[in-house]
């Protein structure tokens, strides 16, 4: 066993002891277990144009151990918790927003600016907006900046809502922020098949109390502004789809929403024989069902299909999550996922810092870029929510999320091991195990 597996698994110990002490020390004889806080309000500063701007973030920590303890320190396939057996600071955000109340269908203006440090933001910046100011694994991101209007508008019963700026993007399940995740690690559907960012324009306009119809253009994933905030000569890039709320009761809903437009690169210093990007769109489709089983039980579906018309690459996958909970200080979730990369064009782990923005851009890949070939992958993930009832300062709040984890890839060229790569950089294993646990201290 490597010095640096030693010291994740004696960092994980210490992070779930130091962090368990204190509810060991507050437990009684009583049959019931002690009540967790009541949830800390964000901190609200009251000013004259909006009425109230808040402020709220977090900061995440964490550690991983890999059964496969891979000689090149690389989770394959894992994207956000790529190197392994190491202990990180993921993210360190902070927002700062006025909010549309949406109960109210009345005009109204609102804003969100979120920044984030850590080394979450190697992979979800905007081009050419802080993406080379450290060469660091820990890098400064913008996340979101954009104004908000709430619009009545006629035949709907629900108005419009619009945004106008750098948003996350609406599609899919999973998010870049981590309190809005069930788990710590992500699914291969949100790493490889769907976009993170869009510069743009987003508008949702309530229909009526079931249908909602998405429309929004931008400038493509990840894409900003001007001439280097663009990998591609090409504008034609939208959103469109519909949710549908308040189905059975209450309990079920659907969002189905599709990104069209051209994603790849200009390739520096290539030759004119290297296909034009700005003629072959990129599609994602994606649709998540979320069913409301009972009170404390919630299972959600993710479908989804990214076309890559340049490379002639498809790929297809589907996501169950169901996610329970069990006390005001425990809840339990679980996520089954198969991915098919039909091409082996989509599923990929970079090493350096700076790949994957080089990558999206056209620029030179200067790390290993760890690529197998066409596979399917499945993966098998549980964990456990614990809010430890400890009352802490202010508006302070603590999360600490355990989670095993199982990655299987199978369905290649003559079978498909692309776990512990070795020193040759190819893969000895084809299922890989990995333990993490992460803690959130938000405001």
């Amino acid at each position: 066993m490597s010095l640096r597996t030693i010291a994740a698994w004696a960092a994980t110990g210490c992070v779930v002891s130091a962090l368990a002490s204190p509810a060991q020390a507050q437990q009684a004889p009583a049959p019931a277990a002690p009540a967790a806080p009541a949830a800390p309000a964000h901190p609200t500063w009251t000013d004259p144009v909006f009425g109230g701007i808040q402020f709220s973030g977090h900061v995440e920590a964490s550690a991983n151990v890999s059964s496969a303890d891979p000689a090149n320190n690389i989770n394959f396939g894992q994207g956000f918790n790529d190197r392994a057996n190491t202990v990180r600071m993921n993210q360190a955000m902070i927002n700062i927003e006025h909010d549309l109340d949406s109960s109210k269908n009345i005009f109204q203006y609102g804003f969100k600016f979120t920044g984030m440090y850590g080394t979450d933001a190697r992979y979800t910046h905007f081009f050419n907006e802080f993406d080379r100011v450290t060469h660091s694994p820990y890098q400064w991101d913008i996340v979101e900046l954009d104004a908000q209007l709430h619009a009545p508008t006629p035949f709907t019963g629900g108005g419009t809502d619009i945004k106008i700026g750098q948003y996350p993007t609406p599609i899919g399940y999973e998010v870049i922020d981590a309190t809005g995740n069930p788990f710590y690690t992500h699914s291969y559907q949100f790493l490889y098949s769907l976009p993170f960012k869009h510069t743009g324009v987003l508008t949702t306009t309530h229909l009526n109390d079931t249908v909602d119809l998405w429309l929004g253009w931008d400038t493509g994933v990840n894409d900003s502004l001007g001439v280097n905030g663009i990998n591609n000569a090409s504008l034609g890039k939208f959103i469109v789809g519909f949710g549908l709320n308040n189905l059975l009761n209450g309990k079920l809903t659907i969002l189905a929403l599709m990104h069209y437009g051209a994603e790849n690169p200009y390739t520096q210093g290539a030759t004119t024989t290297v296909p034009d990007p700005n003629r072959h769109a990129r599609q994602f489709y994606d649709t998540v069902i979320t069913y409301k089983i009972s009170d404390d039980l919630t299972s959600v579906t993710e479908l989804n299909y990214v076309k890559d018309d340049q490379s002639h690459s498809d790929a297809e996958s589907a996501t169950t999550y169901l996610e329970y909970k069990y006390s005001d200080q425990w809840s339990f979730n679980g996520r089954a996922e198969i991915y098919r990369d039909n091409q082996g064009f989509f599923v990929t782990t970079p090493t350096s810092s700076l790949d994957v923005i080089n990558a999206e851009r056209g620029f030179p890949v200067t790390g290993a870029n760890y690529n197998f070939g066409k596979a399917t992958y499945d993966e098998f993930t549980v964990n456990a929510v614990w809010t430890p009832p400890v009352a802490l300062p202010g508006t302070l709040g603590l999360t600490v999320r355990p989670e095993a984890r199982l990655d299987t890839a199978y369905g290649g060229n003559g079978g498909t091991k692309v776990y512990n790569v070795g020193p040759s950089g190819t893969g000895r294993d084809n299922t890989v195990g990995t333990f993490s646990v992460d803690a959130t201290l938000s405001f």
